[in-house]
């Protein structure tokens, strides 16, 4: 609460280390246009206010303080006179917006000296005009590096996950290339059995059970056991030992395709069973090609699934046909980064997901989280790499409190204690020259902070660090929710 306007002393004001170069002219003039005036316990101005004054402390003890999601979070505290605060960007006029971007309270009566915002303007434009210069190039500097810099990260992060997605997409395309010949090839020789077959004088009845067995045994492909290498090796071993000893040729060629669909000597006992002996030869062969035949379209299937797996996780990480703002699964977004990201992540590191299941989806813009998730598993196999190349990378859910916790944890070199003030700052970064921007961290911050209203956070050590997003399980008021992205 403001005390109201108090004399202004020429000699008092010349006092701060702000106005002590000034003229007594110049001094006059400021505390003709300006004022003293002294607030008791309180608020003096709050963030996101019209910025009106200029505040310089004469004596007493404030608070700046920033607003961090729902929280005020104390940014300063000091009673050293001469600090300042308020409208300190009033020199860029309409240029920038106007208003406090900060909150600053007294804990203690406080006086102040007061100048008003068009004021402080003027009086900077006519005394300093190379230092406003100076400045309005620094501050319009800044802003255009940090955009230019920021698509340049989201390029190069764009580069990245095109290379590794055309890497996932190559291997399942090249398989089912691959089968597809191999399955025309294998068409054109059942096609060829067919007609030996059918020149062959078998009757209608020795036909019609090779048809019905052929059915069977395309059924049992579809459900075929996953063996372990020693089964599979035994179970071979004994398939061959069974062609042979009923004079099948190349037993050990067809034993292992065999031995893929499902099928074992007591199956092959049945097929011995339903036809004559000079026909099993021939059986034998025509089942052959059906079981390969079988085993290719399952192969194609599987790799056309992939494909398709692939386009839809790049849709769901991109978010192309969603609104930006939605009621989201951070499971499903989490699961779409992991996966574009896996040509990036490589064998040499482990994934493990330790996901609570039972968390609900969540209001928010799921691309900008997408790009959060990508940010923080880019750092994370960045600081496994520097250890050689492996390492482990935990990806893990819960819930604390009101809010959802996404924690990202790696096996990596850890961040030194020296610089664990600075990663958050733009720019800055510990990757090689030209491997960073020092803004993926920055764009991070904002996305969870600024946009969603949660909190971002961080625990290091060497062999684990932690980075910890927080985000609200409900949405924030209208108000407070920024129409653009951040």
């Amino acid at each position: 609460m403001s005390g109201g306007p108090a004399p202004c002393s020429p000699q008092e004001i010349g006092s701060l280390f702000l106005f002590e170069k000034l003229t007594p002219e110049q001094l006059g003039r400021l505390c003709g246009e300006g004022r003293v005036e002294r607030f008791e316990p309180g608020p003096v101005y709050a963030e996101g206010a019209p910025a009106t004054c200029f505040y310089v402390v004469l004596e007493g003890t404030v608070v700046l303080s920033r607003r961090v999601g729902g929280d005020d979070v104390e940014v300063s505290r000091t009673s050293q006179r001469g600090v300042y605060a308020g409208a300190m960007q009033a020199y860029l006029g309409e240029r920038v917006p106007q208003v406090y971007t900060n909150s600053l309270r007294v804990t203690e009566p406080t006086r102040f000296f007061v100048l008003p915002a068009d004021t402080f303007a003027s009086i900077m434009r006519e005394w300093f005009p190379m230092a406003v210069h100076l400045l309005e190039g620094l501050f319009f500097g800044s802003k255009s590096t940090q955009r230019a810099i920021g698509q340049r990260e989201r390029l190069l992060a764009l580069g990245s996950l095109s290379a590794g997605l055309t890497h996932e997409l190559n291997n399942p395309a090249a398989a089912a290339v691959r089968a597809t010949a191999t399955l025309r090839e294998r068409v054109g020789k059942m096609r060829h059995k067919l007609r030996v077959i059918s020149a062959g004088g078998y009757d209608r009845e020795t036909l019609a059970r090779l048809v019905e067995i052929q059915e069977r045994t395309a059924e049992r492909v579809s459900k075929a056991p996953v063996l372990s290498p020693l089964e599979a090796a035994d179970r071979e071993d004994a398939l061959s030992d069974w062609l042979d000893d009923h004079g099948i040729a190349e037993g050990w060629r067809i034993a292992p395709t065999f031995v893929q669909a499902g099928l074992d000597a007591d199956w092959l006992d049945q097929v011995a069973a339903a036809v004559d002996g000079e026909v099993l030869p021939g059986a034998i062969g025509w089942l052959s090609y059906t079981v390969e035949t079988e085993l290719l379209m399952d192969e194609i299937e599987d790799s056309t699934s992939r494909i398709s797996h692939l386009v839809d996780a790049a849709k769901e990480y991109a978010q192309l046909d969603r609104a930006p703002f939605q009621i989201a699964d951070v499971h499903e977004l989490l699961d779409s980064t992991l996966l574009m990201l896996s040509g990036k992540i490589g064998q040499s590191i482990e994934v493990v997901k330790e996901y609570d299941r039972g968390l609900p989806r969540i209001p928010a813009y799921p691309a900008e989280l997408n790009q959060v998730w990508t940010n923080l598993i880019d750092n994370a196999v960045s600081a496994m790499r520097q250890t050689g190349g492996g390492g482990t990378l935990t990806v893990r859910t819960a819930r604390q409190h009101d809010r959802l916790l996404v924690e990202f944890r790696d096996t990596g070199t850890g961040i030194p204690a020296d610089i664990r003030d600075r990663v958050f700052d733009p720019f800055f970064t510990t990757k090689p020259v030209g491997e960073g921007t020092g803004l993926g961290l920055d764009i991070s911050w904002r996305i969870v902070v600024n946009k969603h209203h949660g909190s971002l956070r961080f625990d290091s050590e060497p062999g684990d660090t932690r980075f910890q997003v927080l985000l609200p399980l409900t949405a924030p008021d209208p108000d407070d929710t920024p129409e653009e992205p951040a």
